[in-house]
């Protein structure tokens, strides 16, 4: 029997990988883990599972024809989990992450805020999800 499969990486396609990584840095302290030489493909440190980056051009290249991402309508989103959201908002905003909803307390116990990165996607910055009774 086939051993289950393992969660490996996320690719966002952006602009530029290099500004984004620059971003990432700035907006959520994460640190880069590699940057190809080509400038098209780079990796944050994320735990096991990495967030990378590919250019839209190399996509384009390889005979993609990847979309850019939308806060305002998205396809998708990134969550970053954070005991303290309003700080973590606030560092987002400085290092010119777009808000796209203040922090709110969630029902089911969750304090969440979502803010659109340097390329458009949608990132969400929340607490764990409490244990429901």
């Amino acid at each position: 029997m086939m051993e289950p499969l393992t969660f490996k990486y996320t690719i966002l396609y952006v602009d530029s990988v290099k500004d984004t990584l620059a971003f990432y840095e700035a907006a959520f302290g994460l640190s880069t883990a590699m940057l190809h030489e080509s400038g098209d493909y780079g990796e944050l440190k994320t735990g096991a599972t990495t967030l990378s980056f590919s250019s839209l051009e190399l996509m384009e290249t390889l005979g993609k024809k990847p979309s850019k991402a939308n806060a305002n309508n998205p396809s998708f989103e990134i969550a970053f989990e954070t005991d303290d959201v309003p700080a973590a908002l606030s560092r987002a905003l400085k290092a010119g992450a777009s808000l796209v909803q203040d922090v709110e307390q969630m029902p089911w116990g969750q304090t969440t805020a979502y803010v659109s990165d340097i390329n458009g996607c949608l990132v969400e910055l929340c607490t764990p999800v409490a244990a429901q009774p």
